[in-house]
């Protein structure tokens, strides 16, 4: 089973990850997300800037 890894920052939103993955002949089996921090001056706390969704798929086996 061939996996792979599509970042919904390379296209511009979820579905046409999704649908990205469709065309390549992927299926999602697991969807991560991690906020992203930023540093802000004169402030203690790094703030959210973002979050970073990652879908892992595998390949459809036809």
């Amino acid at each position: 089973m061939k996996k792979k890894k599509f970042m919904v920052s390379d296209y511009p939103s979820v579905e046409a990850c999704l649908k990205a993955m469709e065309e390549e002949g992927y299926q999602p089996v697991r969807r991560n997300e991690k906020p992203v921090f930023q540093e802000i001056k004169g402030k203690k706390e790094p703030e959210i800037s973002h979050q970073e969704i990652v879908f892992e798929a595998i390949k459809i086996e036809e």
